[in-house]
């Protein structure tokens, strides 16, 4: 425990008030400097606008894809011909997406300033005079009203997250051709959406639009979507995109895209061109790292522009530490709330647990959903991990099949002579909540008899994990014993 050590923080993304919280726990005297509202992206344009109006396209998915096999009438006009009297008002369910993020900002904000941190607005950047002769550092606050304000530090942690990468020949108007921040002042569906880029946000954003009724054509650099996901779990989604009606095209790239009227022409690297009324560009983020002092005071950065850090938080320069989408260590707002709480308990003296990346479970939130947690098909693969997996599809779990279930597939990896879980992938609705009890086996390094042997509800989908657990025992004793 410290008496009063000056923090300051800039950046109020989960990895920023996440720290906050932590170091005014500890006694601290905490300063976060925002410039656009405590949640950062991940509240306010990010992980919690997309994932609400992801739960609007899974309601309409839900009962589209299962009505019928479930017994559910629908309401028709005009006839047994006519289009279902389902749809969806894209501008009230965007108010929804905006005051559900702007809500959650002010909760955050409340909670953060209860805590007794103070919040300055403004834009941090280090001081040019680097660590003073205390020890502390000087962090600058370019105020909205133009005015600079300088604070002393003993620890300064950057969580300035990252912004949407902009290809220079699809410059976005945020009318027909947007980045996934613009999305949300649409006020009508878009008729034909072009994806550019399949990569998670590319795929959330792919399923999602399809599943409100627009039409959709994702195009995708790689051989196949999600090119960084478990390959069985990629191969089921783009098999239900197709299925659902989704034009996926692979192996092709975007060079760029233009507006033409109403309409917006994407031009590809083979020379076709693919027309739409909208095109959302989901290639990849930039750092928000620029112009902040940060190479002058020590700080060292690779090649993207990504703050180098070690596991628990540290940069090159001494004091400095950073969290989140700004040191790209792993994307995900569950890693910058640990990186941010790390460096708090680092710097101020805390027992501290250096950051694991094999213990994050992490979703994609696609229908279905994927879900995966500690080492990958890859590891085991390329040799890095040598493991015995077994995959098992959920077509056999009986409460699959109630619920008309037919994608998808719980699959485990473990070590051949312990059986120690080392990780896991799971596929189906709600797999961010069917991933946890194997997050828990690969954190608490759980055997498959463990797995097994726990009580499952019945009828479940969570029964599929106990089996597959059981299967890999009953393969682990067959391979011990030949």
């Amino acid at each position: 425990m410290v008496h009063v050590t000056r923090i300051v923080i800039i950046g109020g993304g989960p990895g920023g008030y996440e720290a906050a919280l932590v170091a005014a726990q500890l006694g601290a005297e905490v300063t976060v400097v925002d410039r656009d509202g405590l949640g950062g992206s991940a509240v306010l344009t990010d992980c919690v606008p997309s994932k609400t109006l992801i739960a609007t396209a899974e309601v309409m998915t839900t009962f589209d894809t299962s009505y019928e096999e479930l017994g559910i009438t629908v309401a028709q006009d005009g006839g047994a011909d006519a289009a279902k009297v389902i749809g969806v008002d894209l501008g009230k369910v965007n108010r929804r997406v905006k005051r559900l993020a702007i809500a959650q900002s002010h909760d955050i904000t409340q909670s953060v300033t209860r805590a007794g941190v103070t919040v300055l607005r403004g834009r941090g950047r280090l001081g040019s005079g680097g660590q003073a002769v205390d020890g502390s550092r000087e962090v600058l606050v370019d105020a909205p009203d133009g005015t600079v304000q300088s604070l002393r530090a003993d620890a300064v942690l950057i969580a300035t997250g990252a912004h949407p990468r902009v290809v220079p020949d699809a410059q976005p108007d945020g009318e027909r051709i947007l980045t996934w921040t613009q999305v949300y002042d649409l006020e009508e569906l878009p008729r034909e959406l072009i994806v550019v880029g399949s990569g998670v946000t590319g795929a959330e954003f792919a399923g999602a639009y399809q599943a409100l009724g627009s039409k959709v054509t994702l195009v995708s650099s790689r051989d196949r979507v999600l090119p960084g996901e478990d390959p069985d779990a990629a191969e089921v989604l783009e098999d239900v995109f197709r299925r659902r009606g989704m034009n996926v095209m692979s192996r092709t790239r975007a060079e760029g895209a233009k507006r033409v009227g109403d309409e917006v022409e994407v031009t590809l690297s083979n020379g076709q061109v693919v027309t739409g009324t909208h095109c959302l560009m989901a290639v990849g983020s930039i750092p928000n790292t620029a112009e902040m002092g940060l190479e002058e005071a020590g700080v060292k950065l690779n090649d993207w522009g990504q703050i180098q850090v070690d596991r628990v938080s540290r940069t090159s320069a001494p004091g400095v530490y950073a969290a989140g989408d700004c040191t790209g260590v792993f994307m995900l707002a569950s890693v910058a709330a640990m990186q941010g709480r790390i460096a708090m308990y680092h710097a101020l003296g805390d027992a501290v647990q250096p950051l694991n990346l094999k213990t994050v479970a992490s979703n994609v939130f696609t229908d279905p959903e994927i879900a995966t947690v500690g080492y990958t098909a890859a590891d085991v693969e390329c040799g890095k991990m040598d493991a015995v997996v077994v995959k098992l599809p959920l077509r056999g779990n009986p409460r699959a099949k109630m619920q008309g279930i037919r994608d998808g597939f719980v699959k485990l990896f473990c070590r051949p002579g312990t059986g120690i879980v080392v990780g896991g992938v799971v596929v189906a609705p709600r797999a961010s909540e069917l991933i946890h009890p194997i997050a828990l086996a690969v954190d608490a390094n759980l055997t498959v008899e463990q797995v097994a042997s726990a009580f499952t509800v019945y009828p479940s989908v969570s029964g599929s994990t106990a089996e597959a657990a059981r299967q890999l025992h009953i393969r682990k004793r067959a391979d011990g014993e030949s």
